[in-house]
């Protein structure tokens, strides 16, 4: 294990993140990015290529006048065009007048690409690199060479390879990285370049590491590089990218500084990693992958009784670190395997006593729950009504006399659904009807329509997500369907389920719970509070 040292770390979500299929943001929503990367202590942030197009203009205009606290913004560009001195180049005087204190120029390194790609000879292109470089240094931008590629053109011409390295650091480059642009690379590979590339340039040059996630070494190979020398780490937020991704900048600082002792983020700042990665995914309105090493939901979640038996004793048993140091939660998953100490921890978090008797009638019950298809690792929020029932501290929302929904597709191709539900709620009698783009959508509106009359803080909780599996797929379109939904009330998400031959009423019976955990999570009334009307 290689001495502890500080890694400079450098953000790439807002420019290669966003090449990512499906990724979008506003220039509005880049700027909010930019301020939790900020808050995180991400030291350099990538902003993108601001003579790329309009959006980026717009974005560089915002962040000219953003305070930051910590991290410095990072205009990308590339290498002068042939044939046009660096001082006329737009795209490199666009970066040169820009606000931004670093440059980051990528540039070619591989023959392939330059007899395939941009037809230049070798030499010409070394003559590229040092030109564009020496221009931006003379700017007094801190100027970072990305030699793309790197890995691929060490493997075909490790000599000419390091040649453009040395062309970049001879003009003024304040760091060379050496990107695995294809992600083509093994840990092995990555070590055995970065060790060259260190004895060719000697110290004074410092290296840093870009990787993409292709033979999904991303992560390791970085840490790899970070082995042999590299000071700089380049990733991207939860790993999005091109193609399979770039490396998992999450994952990469909480390894460096949690298994590898380096200097990264400091606890303070690392408590934060899972908030900043789930307001990512929020924002690019995913969601957020539950098994993500680190700061997915599943990261620290323990389903069998011997695991839950074990971290009560000592954590260390079934866990490589306690997750709030990278504030994630420890989750203890409720199904058949769970033993009774599970489901005491959950009732006690929900604020209910339970004695081993009732936690050994609910595991029996979720036995025969889960039998018939129901499952409740995810559907936390179904799970604690259950709880409720079993302490005696369950109170249904409505009683149901009847729903009825009514799908009809017109000649014309338009499909019309309008749901119909009739409940009591506190001894009243409420119909109500309301059409939606779906029949759940429709029962949810028509519910909501009229339980909101009695519980109007209901109307501020959303379904978030809805899923629906198929249990005995042999069975064909009448087989039994377990459906999931995921509801929030903008502070908490939970999880309900229901499960039946009919999808509809699958759907029913998630909508309902999820409702029912809302009211029943709700804070009991003071009694020395007043209440005046006016």
């Amino acid at each position: 294990m290689t001495a502890p040292k500080t890694i400079e770390t450098y953000d790439a979500t807002l420019r290669d993140g966003m090449q990512g299929e499906g990724m979008s943001l506003t220039a509005a929503e880049k700027v909010r990015v930019v301020h939790k990367l900020d808050e995180l202590g991400i030291d350099l942030v990538e902003a993108g290529f601001p003579a790329s197009n309009p959006k980026e203009l717009e974005l560089f205009a915002l962040l000219a006048g953003e305070p930051l606290q910590h991290a410095q913004i990072v205009a990308f560009g590339m290498t002068r065009r042939r044939g046009v001195a660096a001082a006329d180049d737009a795209g490199l005087q666009t970066l040169a007048a820009c606000f931004a204190p670093v440059c980051t120029i990528v540039g070619k390194t591989w023959r392939l690409h330059l007899e395939k790609v941009v037809r230049v000879s070798a030499e010409e292109n070394l003559e590229l690199i040092a030109d564009s470089v020496a221009f931006l240094v003379a700017a007094g931008k801190r100027t970072i060479y990305d030699a793309e590629h790197f890995f691929d053109a060490f493997r075909d011409d490790p000599d000419y390879s390091l040649r453009c390295l040395r062309a970049a650091a001879d003009a003024g480059a304040d760091r060379v990285v050496l990107c695995d642009t294809n992600g083509s690379s093994l840990p092995q590979q990555i070590a055995d370049g970065v060790r060259a590339v260190r004895a060719a340039l000697g110290d004074d040059v410092a290296v840093g590491i870009h990787c993409h996630n292709d033979l999904e070494c991303g992560v390791a190979n970085t840490l790899a590089a970070v082995a042999e020398g590299a000071t700089q780490v380049q990733g991207t937020m939860n790993g999005i990218g091109e193609r399979t991704g770039n490396a998992n900048l999450v994952s990469i600082v909480a390894n460096l500084e949690l298994r590898l002792g380096h200097a990264v983020l400091g606890p303070e700042r690392l408590a934060k990693l899972t908030e900043t990665s789930r307001f990512l995914d929020e924002l690019l309105n995913l969601n957020p992958d539950p098994r993500q090493p680190w700061v997915g939901r599943s990261a620290f979640a323990h389903k069998g009784g011997l695991h839950v038996a074990g971290i009560r004793a000592d954590a260390t048993t079934f866990e490589h670190s306690e997750p709030e140091v990278v504030g994630n939660t420890r989750e203890l998953l409720v199904s058949e395997l769970a033993g009774k100490q599970t489901v005491l921890e959950k009732a006690e978090a929900a604020g209910l006593a339970m004695d081993d008797a009732g936690a050994a009638r609910v595991i029996e019950r979720v036995k025969d729950l889960e039998h018939q298809g129901y499952q409740y690792e995810a559907a936390d929020g179904s799970f604690e009504l259950l709880l409720r029932q079993e302490a005696g501290e369950y109170e249904p929302l409505f009683r149901l006399e009847s729903w009825r929904v009514i799908v009809e597709q017109r000649a014309d191709g338009k499909v019309e659904t309008e749901a119909t539900i009739k409940i009591w709620v506190d001894g009243e009698r409420y119909v109500t009807t309301a059409e939606g783009n779906g029949p759940v959508n429709a029962l949810d509106s028509a519910l909501r329509a009229a339980i909101v009359q009695v519980h109007p803080h209901l109307g501020a909780v959303e379904l978030v997500n809805f899923k629906v599996r198929i249990l005995d797929e042999a069975h064909g379109t009448d087989a039994v369907t377990r459906v999931f939904i995921d509801a929030s009330d903008g502070t908490a998400v939970w999880g309900s389920t229901g499960v039946h031959e009919n999808v509809i009423a699958a759907s029913w019976q998630a909508l309902v719970d999820s409702l029912e955990f809302a009211e029943q999570r709700r804070p009991a009334p003071d009694p020395t509070v007043q209440v005046r009307s006016r």
